[in-house]
């Protein structure tokens, strides 16, 4: 890296617990707490923004139908959002559910309570802050395609 580069990273927050990890994408895995169906979503940081670049369900049920233009293909439907910016991703996080699990690199899948404990509760997925990039993330709304998921509304850098 030359100098004077800044490598991507994303920042994991609850209560008084805080991990950067170095990446440029990640995989978020988690399962319906209801319908035991898995949820997937690919994300790149993108200097101070995280953009979804897929997501994958599969299968429907319980509030968690797909969009309609998602497509079915090797047993799971894919498909992206029409707005895929977000400054900041809220995790709802339970004893009662299995936990998040967040892939870092080719097959690297780890429950995210290897670097948060679940009793530290909601987390918050961000790129990490770096010196010469402003902007606050701004207060979020529940996300009616991903239950327990709270997506920023703030503008994104496309829109």
């Amino acid at each position: 890296m030359a100098a004077g580069a800044l490598a991507a990273a994303l920042c994991l927050a609850a209560g008084a617990a805080q991990v950067s990890l170095p990446a440029t994408h990640f995989t978020l895995r988690w399962q319906h707490s209801i319908e035991k169906i898995e949820w997937s979503e690919d994300y790149e940081v993108a200097g101070p923004w995280l953009h979804l670049s897929q997501a994958r369900i599969e299968g429907s049920g319980a509030g968690m139908e797909p969009p309609p233009d998602a497509k079915l293909f090797g047993g799971r439907w894919h498909y992206r959002l029409a707005d895929p910016w977000r400054r900041e991703i809220v995790l709802a996080r339970s004893e009662f559910v299995p936990d998040y699990e967040l892939c870092i690199g080719e097959h690297r899948c780890r429950r995210m309570s290897r670097w948060i404990p679940v009793s530290a509760g909601a987390t918050t997925l961000t790129a990490c802050r770096v010196p010469g990039v402003d902007g606050d993330a701004a207060s979020g709304s529940v996300s009616k395609a991903h239950p327990g998921v709270v997506h920023d509304q703030q503008s994104s850098p496309h829109g």
